[in-house]
């Protein structure tokens, strides 16, 4: 028979004995443990295992609610991952009227970048201005002034829930979002800022990078929380400014360029389950998306 690939990942307050508890857990039901990474940060445990469950003596649904008890029994979060079973997340893009975040991931689409993690499924806006952007793309484009803020959050809201999307990644959306969309998508929203957080932050930072004579100012992908600007940092990137030479939309110009390729990266790191946020903080996950991709290559 051949073998059937799985990776149980589990996080929480470190602790003695886990490895041990379900390394017992799942021999006892037939599994055998290929290969495990684990780790600590900020008092946090994290460990990914790669399994063979070809043998397994219970059902699924049974080990599956076994490996969630157990975690619930020490205060873990566990789950499990079948190798080859993972679904395309479904992506909601939210644009304004900026294009050169919306244009990098729809290049990335058509270049198989995303693979089959995730799909765009849509694009949502306060403006008509990228449509035709987006319809090129074939992808589905749907705007709604903003002017009503409470109504267009609310509608917002609500499109994404019906259409069951995964992973919202704002792409230049010049609106700040209501905590009841935060809440509904929570750690589900990615966006990009135009500086190195936590420096500049709020309008214009470009100009307040060049402005203040810094030499090296940057971009942040972040999860978005209530907190303006101060979500959990998934990806930080710099560029240089030169200093007497380059203008104000010299600055800007290059971290418009550089916010596309910081955000698209940090969707990827989402899509390939290379993070879990700890205690408010992004953490690389030991071994998860590396186990995966053993197994696809093999």
């Amino acid at each position: 028979m051949s073998s059937i690939h799985a990776v149980i990942s589990v996080v929480g307050k470190d602790q003695k004995g886990v490895v041990a508890r379900f390394a017992t857990f799942l021999a006892d039901r037939g599994i055998n443990i290929e290969d495990i990474q684990q780790q600590v940060v900020h008092g946090h445990f994290m460990m990914d295992m790669l399994v063979d469950v070809s043998d397994l003596t219970v059902t699924l649904d049974e080990l599956i609610t076994g490996l969630l008890e157990l975690g619930q029994s020490i205060g873990m979060r566990a789950r499990i991952t079948l190798h080859g079973r993972r679904q395309p997340r479904k992506i909601a893009v939210l644009v304004s009227k900026e294009p050169h975040c919306l244009q990098t991931l729809i290049e990335a689409r058509d270049a198989g970048r995303f693979e089959s993690r995730g799909r765009i499924e849509l694009v949502l806006s306060n403006h008509p201005d990228l449509e035709s952007i987006a319809a090129e793309a074939d992808i589905p484009f749907v705007w709604k002034s903003s002017a009503d803020k409470p109504a267009h959050m609310t509608w917002l809201k609500q499109t994404m829930v019906e259409r069951g999307i995964d992973l919202v990644l704002l792409a230049r959306y010049m609106q700040i979002l209501t905590p009841d969309v935060v809440q509904a998508f929570a750690h589900r929203i990615i966006n990009i800022h135009p500086s190195l957080l936590p420096f500049f932050p709020g309008a214009k930072p470009y100009h307040q990078a060049w402005e203040s004579g810094v030499r090296v100012t940057g971009c942040t992908a972040h999860f978005v929380t209530e907190a303006l600007d101060e979500g959990p940092i998934i990806l930080q990137d710099v560029f240089h400014i030169e200093v007497g030479r380059d203008t104000a939309e010299n600055v800007r110009r290059k971290g418009l360029e550089l916010e596309a390729r910081v955000l698209l990266d940090a969707a990827r790191m989402f899509l390939d389950d290379k993070l879990v946020v700890v205690d408010d903080k992004v953490v690389f996950r030991p071994g998860f998306a590396a186990f995966l991709n053993k197994k696809e290559e093999s």
